[in-house]
């Protein structure tokens, strides 16, 4: 599940990244489906793991890593959002639940969210490298994540955490953008696209996603501080955790991380 695309490199000394496309319909659509690999891999392949508060910019960042490391990122997030729309015909039972539990309005249980990645644990097992955002969400899933990897010969590099004050993260949240194709993510002010309300990638239409809405964002955040947040520290216990302040410019943020990532090794 490396990039199809542009062969990876990654210039410590500025870490300036270089554009790279991914192929990650095999993650969204599930184990049969193929991804397009190049032969060529990145020297340094990184598995790593995003947390942090919705409206932290993980996303944003996920998407500056990947091009600089040459990294696939694989957002659970993204595959619900595709499943949504999809037809039921051919999807897994692990999906069939997931779907069914949220069309009832319900939370998918930590062993449905298992499940799904379990059936996409060769994009865990790729050469080009992971970049992980949306699982895992609870303790549970973490200690499952960990026990998946060690069975396919796998470790993570690290467990990059985005801090932001919550003040900052409702005024990201309020004027965030996603490409309903693609699912690129924009900014109203930090980062709006070329033409207002185009995607500068794929041309699709730039939407508001309900979760961004001022409703949503209450019951979200509540969930994160009770399930999301222990992951740090269960992370640290660890000796994974990065913790990154998310303050300021994508570019600031994504500078910190290559620093912190360059000087753990």
């Amino acid at each position: 599940m490396g990039g199809a695309g542009k062969v990876f490199q990654w210039h410590w000394a500025t870490a300036r990244p270089m554009s790279i496309a991914h192929d990650r319909t095999a993650w969204i659509k599930g184990a049969d489906d193929l991804c397009h690999t190049p032969a060529a891999k990145p020297a340094r392949p990184y598995r790593l793991v995003l947390l942090g508060a919705p409206g932290v910019g993980k996303g944003t960042q996920a998407e500056l890593l990947s091009e600089c490391l040459g990294a696939c990122p694989l957002s659970t997030g993204d595959i619900f959002r595709a499943a949504k729309s999809a037809d039921d015909c051919g999807t897994s039972d692990a999906m069939r639940t997931a779907l069914d539990a949220m069309r009832r309005g319900e939370l998918v249980s930590d062993e449905t969210v298992l499940a799904l990645v379990v059936e996409r644990a060769r994009c865990l097992r790729c050469g080009g490298g992971f970049l992980l955002d949306g699982f895992p969400r609870t303790l549970a899933q973490a200690r499952a994540l960990l026990v998946l990897l060690a069975t396919n010969n796998v470790a993570l590099d690290a467990v990059v955490s985005y801090e932001l004050p919550i003040d900052q993260i409702v005024a990201r949240l309020a004027g965030r953008r996603t490409c309903g194709k693609c699912k690129a993510v924009f900014h109203v002010t930090s980062r709006p696209p070329r033409a207002e309300g185009v995607c500068d990638h794929c041309g699709g239409a730039l939407i508001q996603r309900e979760d961004d809405r001022p409703e949503s964002i209450r019951v979200r955040m509540a969930a994160y501080e009770e399930n999301t947040r222990p992951l740090a520290e269960f992370f640290r216990a660890k000796g994974l955790l990065l913790t990154i302040p998310a303050a300021g410019s994508a570019e600031d943020v994504h500078m910190r991380t290559t620093s912190a990532l360059r000087a753990r090794g």
